[in-house]
């Protein structure tokens, strides 16, 4: 699997919304996409985009998750935290448990120095306004802020997990934003990204007409005809740009 996405591509995915990601994904058969109630941190963080690497939680077992144990180098939390690819978004699937924090805000600091894009859970992080203040894209369920080893076991590093519902799978693509999180399968990413943004741009030229006064019959969702028009605007547009 890779851990790299094209800069063209990440630049596209950057631009456009996690819900025409998934209506881009619906047509090609995909509708369980959007990981359900996973939230932004922070509503004026950035854009998450990056491939997944996996870390999967279970249950805690008091004979195996103690702090003494947990500050072990080959704990798989820790190991996550060093290991996880520059450009990946380490998605960590806690089963929907916020009794224990998935992550606190050293960890963040760490990811972010290592370059890492960001972090999504189905859990909660602690100190969630430090992680905040450390400028990493992160998404969770709600805060969390018992200790780790309460209620969580890390068991497997990038394996196949689910996540907020969703499956994912190492390299698969996390695009995050305001309204939450999408996952993109890896063979289709770059196809994904190019009718993403396409259809984004698309909702800027019937926005512009909308604003004017127009209807959105005939006009939103697009039909052919308005299709033919919003392509000739942009051949205008790209014209009176190079003029």
């Amino acid at each position: 699997m890779t851990y790299a996405l094209k800069a063209p591509t990440r630049e596209k995915l950057m631009r456009v919304g996690t819900a025409n990601i998934a209506n881009v994904l619906l047509k090609h058969g995909f509708s369980n996409v959007i990981m359900q109630g996973i939230y932004p941190i922070s509503t004026t963080q950035e854009q998450l985009v990056g491939p997944a690497y996996t870390l999967r939680f279970i249950p805690a077992r008091e004979d195996l998750s103690r702090m003494s144990n947990y500050s072990r180098d080959d704990n798989l939390h820790r190991r996550a935290i060093e290991e996880c690819p520059e450009g990946a978004v380490l998605v960590m699937d806690a089963f929907g448990c916020t009794r224990g924090s998935s992550m606190g805000d050293m960890m963040a600091a760490r990811l972010k120095y290592r370059g890492v894009a960001g972090v999504v859970t189905d859990g909660g992080y602690r100190d969630s306004p430090a992680i905040s203040a450390v400028g990493l894209p992160c998404f969770q369920k709600h805060n969390a802020p018992p200790a780790t080893p309460i209620a969580l076991h890390p068991i497997s590093l990038n394996e196949p997990i689910g996540c907020g519902g969703v499956a994912i799978y190492p390299g698969d693509v996390v695009v995050g934003d305001g309204d939450g999180v999408v996952v993109i399968p890896q063979a289709l990413v770059d196809q994904v990204a190019d009718a993403a943004l396409d259809a984004c741009e698309y909702e800027a030229f019937a926005a512009m007409h909308i604003r004017q006064g127009r209807s959105i019959f005939g006009l939103f969702p697009a039909t052919a005809e308005s299709r033919l028009e919003y392509s000739r605007w942009k051949s205008e547009q790209k014209q009176e740009q190079q003029e």
